[in-house]
């Protein structure tokens, strides 16, 4: 989807389209002063003028995503709000509309599998489609289907999405991006030289900025550069699983076939604060934000209907350092004061001598829960159980 959760703002306030927009840094008091000011003009109505700038935007929150006029300042996604106000001061900020989102994600993606329903689902905004056996799917090298999902996409929804086509998963993430917004790409076996073998090597999938950076010490900066070297020389510098991925990746080679339902592997729930929190100091604030990650996590797990036995914490400090500790207990557990406890023992083994910018935690190794157990746990989550409201960090 094309800028997509912008995009959602933009179907509320037409009147916004055109000017650099970011979403992000959470609901605050003057998003709801916009909303009290004018009261008596429909939202579509109200002047662009009135809405908060980044350049007044306080705080530690990031962008979840910006209009195309925005990134033409170079703002993009999970960038800072404050870093993007020194590059964009005049956007205009909105927060946050996650129901809003959700409902749009729902919407497009039913309406896909209604004409193609070998759907994969990647998130919230992007999903993977076989065409292979659709009727009439391979005209035009698949153009006619992806220009049929597109129109059946904005019909539907109002939001406009791009489609890359080519043989497998890999190449058609990279050629979705090539015509945004609202374009298609078809991109086939003898494409990859001319058009996959010039890119920065980050754009493959999966190839993140460690991996870049080793790659840009041994002069790899493209895919191409990737593809030039002997597979036994991407093995010694990188190891045989990440070695052998690299040479297939750069010569466009997967396999992967479009999964149309995983199994989750994980869950987390974290928050970066709005200052930085120490750990003795701060220590019954984190203590409650703790506990409300705790409680959020049991949530999600039981409304999904999973349990895990690996619980593990993750803690950003003010020097954005990041430390991880886990552990993994007997039973699968969804229970909120369970992974409490066992997340508090896990801060036992970390640094709190340093102020901290975020907290995370997360339950690892998912079963499927039983569902009656699941359900009676639901309930009990809705209020928080006495062995799980400690005041005090890691208690």
């Amino acid at each position: 989807m094309d800028a997509f959760f912008a995009s959602v703002e933009l179907l509320r306030y037409p009147q916004l389209r055109g000017l650099p927009v970011v979403i992000g840094g959470g609901r605050r008091s003057v998003d709801d002063a916009v909303l009290r000011a004018h009261a008596d003009l429909p939202l579509n109505e109200i002047p662009a003028a009135a809405f908060p700038l980044l350049r007044d935007y306080v705080g530690r929150g990031v962008i979840t995503t910006a209009t195309y006029p925005a990134r033409q300042f170079g703002v993009g996604s999970a960038m800072g709000m404050m870093k993007a106000a020194n590059l964009c001061p005049q956007a205009i900020v909105l927060p946050v509309d996650f129901d809003e989102v959700r409902r749009f994600s729902r919407l497009f993606k039913s309406t896909i599998a209604e004409i193609a329903p070998v759907v994969e689902d990647r998130g919230v905004d992007e999903v993977y489609i076989d065409f292979t056996d659709v009727p009439g799917g391979q005209r035009e090298g698949g153009r006619v289907l992806a220009r049929l999902i597109q129109r059946a996409i904005f019909e539907r929804t109002g939001l406009t999405c791009s489609i890359g086509v080519a043989p497998n998963k890999l190449i058609a993430k990279m050629a979705s991006e090539f015509n945004k917004p609202n374009g298609i790409s078809i991109l086939h076996e003898a494409d990859i030289e001319p058009k996959i073998w010039p890119l920065p090597a980050r754009k493959i999938n999966g190839i993140g900025p460690k991996t870049d950076a080793r790659l840009a010490g041994l002069q790899l900066h493209t895919i191409g550069d990737i593809a030039a070297q002997p597979l036994q020389c991407l093995i010694d510098h990188f190891g045989p699983g990440t070695g052998h991925w690299l040479h297939q990746a750069a010569w466009g080679r997967d396999d992967r076939p479009v999964v149309t339902q995983s199994e989750p592997v994980s869950m987390s729930r974290e928050t970066t604060f709005e200052r930085d929190l120490h750990a003795v100091r701060d220590r019954a604030e984190l203590g409650q934000v703790f506990t409300q990650l705790c409680l959020q996590v049991a949530a999600d797990l039981q409304r999904k209907g999973y349990a895990g036995k690996t619980i593990g914490i993750k803690l950003r400090y003010d020097d954005f350092r990041t430390a991880t500790r886990d552990s993994t207990i007997d039973r699968a557990t969804a229970d909120a004061a369970t992974i409490r406890r066992v997340a508090g023992q896990c801060l036992k083994r970390v640094d709190l001598g340093r102020r901290l910018r975020l907290l995370g935690v997360r339950v690892g190794k998912l079963v499927k829960a039983d569902a009656a157990s699941a359900t009676a746990a639901a309930a009990r989550v809705q209020e928080p159980p006495p062995a799980c409201t400690p005041d005090l960090f890691g208690q």
